[in-house]
């Protein structure tokens, strides 16, 4: 994949100045190592980094003009349905130079404009320059796996693939905003639209933006289902679904690079594997990693059956979490923001081990969020049960919520006494409660700014846009919408492309989730078994050790870390963030949650901690 970014000024009729675009570029190069460049004319200048995958000649190489010489384009794409657009493209006579998706997705745009959008089966993140309209379009891909960030300016816009060459422009000053910081304490991140930082934009996923005379206009060009509208009986959606997962692999795995796999030994990249190692041309490789810091689940010697039954060339990796303190700073820097899921440590490892080779991954992920394979969804199916328990919950909460487990009980039950279905599934969503939270460490000045905001509204807009659904199918939507693009690509995109490796998800193929999304949840989840639908349909092609086999989470053990080789590292963070004028985090409550955690105990503060060491990292590093 690559890296874009650009800025128009409506009022600059000097061009836009190429040492500011290289600067932007700059910071983008681990995004896209092979080649830089940028363009600029009157008000608008757009720059790339490229990570060569299709097309390695020049050719390929961007900023493109349209073969009319009318569009100018910067695109993080990779379109998978690329060869049909060309056929129908090349029936209108367009004539191509290369062969890059790239110049394939202009000449589209060139020809049908934000209507070609919703052609593209794949993912992408790019921006469209008109010359003759004088008109700028920024768009994403409809599951948001490519990240696109947007700032407005007096005079225009800036944009970029990370925050952070928005930030090499010095035109935004950096500042807390409030309602992601809201957000961010309950769920480790922003939602929807909201960074970190006030003025600066994610680009919601299926939408575009227009620019034209400083005129923004915002639509959506693609949206989930809303019509339940599939007919097929379970063997025929179980037929249809094999299809379909075949093809989508197989789609993914045009390059002129070699492609591996992050096998893990469950269902999902077991599926991509069978049919990868099917379709590839050669042995395609695999890769399992160990780490020295994981306990409990080892996913080795699962991973090394699948790839020994496939044929895979397959290579384990063991890799120590060194120095956590570099990490964790590298990681600040890569999000540009506060991110609070450990997971993407491991990966950011995995990622720096290979440094590069393989350049084209294909992964899993999406799999749990299309097909339930959360135990969230048998909770929500059995929600009468647990509307009724949670009745008791004030009986019985002085006498078993004593223990980290049982917190878990009383996050589930506290989800199930609301009658709210966007709060129902907020909660769902988060480890804090109302009894536990990061906000009890944010001082009384931030906590009044807090209280002016809903850190749940995005939950409740999913509520109402899906409020004619049932509540398995409420959850699945409201993650495909929320938790995927929010924290799930937030989490492989930044320590994949640090390295400049490009995560492919072929579980999000277009052709295949808009077939299962116009299924009824019976047919995913059925009796409490999860992913129903999608084991029945890989049976005898997936062994069923594996699709019997338990669904084992990785767990990154920050919180032993935090009583142990962060310990010292976490407080003074924790404690020179709580100093200053008007300090976000109050020093008392910090002091007393780390001393309670050093103490040990049954209920412990670590998910509250990490979450506070990341916002005090950020905060010392971008403000």
């Amino acid at each position: 994949m690559c890296g874009i970014c650009g800025i128009i000024d409506f009022t600059n009729s000097g061009g836009i100045s190429s040492d500011v675009l290289n600067a932007m570029v700059t910071t983008l190069k681990h995004r896209g190592p092979d080649y830089q460049d940028s363009w600029t004319e009157g008000p608008v200048g757009m720059a790339h980094a490229r990570l060569s995958i299709i097309d390695l000649t020049p050719k390929g190489r961007q900023p493109m003009i349209s073969s009319d010489g009318r569009f100018v384009i910067v695109c993080n794409d990779e379109i998978y349905n690329v060869q049909d657009i060309r056929r129908e493209l090349g029936a209108l006579d367009v004539k191509f130079r290369g062969h890059s998706d790239t110049e394939v997705a202009l000449e589209a745009l060139a020809r049908w404009k934000e209507k070609a959008l919703v052609r593209f089966n794949g993912i992408f993140a790019l921006a469209i320059w008109d010359r003759a309209k004088q008109e700028l379009i920024l768009a994403r891909d409809r599951y948001g796996v490519k990240p696109l960030y947007y700032a407005r300016t007096g005079n225009g816009l800036i944009f970029g693939s990370e925050i952070k060459a928005i930030l090499a422009t010095q035109q935004v000053r950096p500042s807390i905003n409030v309602q992601a910081l809201h957000e961010f304490a309950y769920f480790g991140s922003g939602l929807g639209a909201n960074t970190m930082f006030e003025g600066i934009n994610k680009l919601l996923p299926g939408h575009w933006i227009k620019l034209r005379d400083n005129k923004e206009h915002e639509e959506t060009f693609w949206e989930l289902n809303l019509e339940q509208n599939v007919s097929d009986d379970l063997d025929g959606a179980t037929d249809k679904v094999r299809f379909l997962l075949e093809q989508a692999v197989k789609r993914q795995l045009v390059s002129d690079v070699p492609i591996g796999i992050f096998l893990s030994g469950g269902i999902d990249s077991s599926c991509v594997t069978a049919f990868a190692s099917k379709h590839y041309s050669g042995k395609i490789r695999t890769y399992s990693v160990g780490f020295d810091f994981q306990k409990g689940v080892n996913e080795l010697p699962t991973a090394r059956r699948v790839a020994a039954y496939y044929g895979t060339e397959h290579h384990e990796l063991h890799i120590s979490g060194g120095s956590l303190p570099s990490i964790i700073e590298s990681l600040i820097h890569h999000h540009d923001e506060p991110f609070s899921d450990a997971a993407n440590i491991p990966l950011y490892l995995l990622c720096k081990e290979l440094g590069g080779d393989p350049s084209v991954v294909l992964q899993g992920d999406g799999g749990d969020e299309v097909f339930a394979g959360y135990r969230r969804y048998v909770l929500i199916n059995q929600a009468r049960f647990w509307e009724l328990l949670s009745l008791f919950r004030f009986i019985f909460s002085p006498v078993i919520f004593k223990d980290q487990a049982t917190q878990r009980l009383r996050r589930v039950l506290d989800a199930f006494a609301t009658k709210d279905w966007g709060l129902r599934m907020a909660l769902l969503l988060t480890q804090d409660t109302s009894h536990k939270s990061f906000v009890d460490l944010i001082s009384t000045s931030w906590r009044q700014r807090l209280r002016e905001n809903d850190p749940f509204t995005r939950y409740h807009d999913m509520a109402n846009l899906f409020a004619n659904f049932d509540g398995v199918q409420k959850m699945l939507f409201t993650d495909v919408k929320i938790l995927l693009p929010d924290r799930y690509f937030e989490k492989v995109d930044r320590p994949t492309m640090a390295f400049g490796i490009e995560s492919r998800v072929p579980l999000l193929d277009n052709e295949l989730t808009d077939y299962v999304f116009g299924l009824p949840s019976s047919m995913k989840l059925r009796k409490g078994e999860k992913k129903f639908l999608m084991k029945r349909a890989l049976r005898n092609i997936v062994p069923n050790d594996i699709l019997n086999g338990p669904k084992n989470g990785f767990g990154v053990p920050y919180s032993s870390w935090l009583r142990g080789p962060l310990a010292a590292y976490s407080k003074e963070v924790l404690m020179h963030a709580c100093s200053g004028p008007d300090p976000v985090l109050d020093r008392g409550k910090v002091s007393r949650c780390l001393s309670d955690h050093q103490t040990g105990g049954t209920l412990q503060n670590g998910y509250i901690l990490w979450k506070a060491m990341n916002f005090a990292l950020w905060q010392q590093y971008y403000l």
